[in-house]
């Protein structure tokens, strides 16, 4: 499957109203429900071409494997340009703009895409400033991840950079403090996440590399009740930028 699809209702509408750069719309047949015909509404003010197309049609231009099952595209599919990645600058100038302390989200080693997907959507819906990720050893956003996103990557930066380790070394010369997120450290609500923060998420199997750990000014972790000692790494992700959120709130409530 190429990477230039995007896949669903919400993404595709998501996609069409941030004016996404879209060659084609497939339509499965059949389909006349309220969600599909905003899309034709948006896809016609755009002079986007539709097309009606049978399901099996969709289901092939969705599986993620030759032979595999297909996503679940609700009879929707985006025929769209590649993604285009922005840069740490960007994030810090979109954190200007809004007049808010820096708040980005550096992933390392998440190979899933969609966990990558379902952080960019925490990362979005919590009020992060930019997404970065490495562009060897990590997911990219494909049409797997843009689906988990569910249109996210639309309205927050999301960067791929060629070190990681040195994109962390230039936050922290713009003056952001680097939190990684590890169960072996302080736990999150004891730690001081105000102000501009960049919080690093490991993969689940070997957890933030020892090289980019380094390079961190805190390590934080999560309270766990339960019998099972972690969180899936998006999950952990959207905890910890809560938090983050929460103590920014306190913060601004104090003033």
């Amino acid at each position: 499957m190429t990477e230039d699809i995007i896949i669903g209702r919400n993404p595709v509408t998501e996609a069409l109203r941030a004016e996404r750069e879209i060659e084609t719309i497939f339509i499965q047949q059949n389909l006349t429900d309220g969600p599909l015909g905003r899309v034709i509404g948006l896809a016609r003010d755009r002079r986007i071409p539709v097309r009606r197309v049978p399901k099996k049609k969709l289901d092939e231009m969705t599986r993620e494997v030759p032979g595999g099952a297909p996503l679940n595209h609700q009879g929707v599919v985006a025929k769209a340009a590649l993604m285009k990645y922005a840069s740490l600058d960007d994030m810090l100038s979109l954190a200007e703009k809004k007049g808010e302390a820096p708040f980005i989200i550096a992933l390392d080693g998440i190979t899933d895409p969609h966990n990558l997907g379902a952080i960019v959507r925490s990362a979005e819906v919590f009020g992060a400033h930019g997404v970065v990720i490495p562009k060897n050893r990590s997911a990219s956003m494909n049409a797997a991840a843009m689906k988990a996103a569910s249109g996210a990557e639309e309205f927050i930066p999301v960067a791929k950079v060629g070190n990681l380790s040195n994109a962390i070394g230039e936050m922290k010369e713009k003056g952001l403090w680097i939190a990684c997120a590890d169960m072996s450290g302080v736990r999150a609500d004891k730690a001081d996440l105000k102000g501009p923060l960049c919080l690093v998420i490991g993969s689940e199997g070997s957890g933030v590399s020892r090289i980019v750990r380094e390079k961190c000014d805190i390590t934080v972790s999560i309270e766990v009740l339960g019998k099972v000692d972690s969180l899936n790494a998006s999950c952990a992700a959207a905890v910890l930028m809560y938090e983050k959120r929460r103590q920014t709130g306190l913060a601004d409530d104090d003033i």
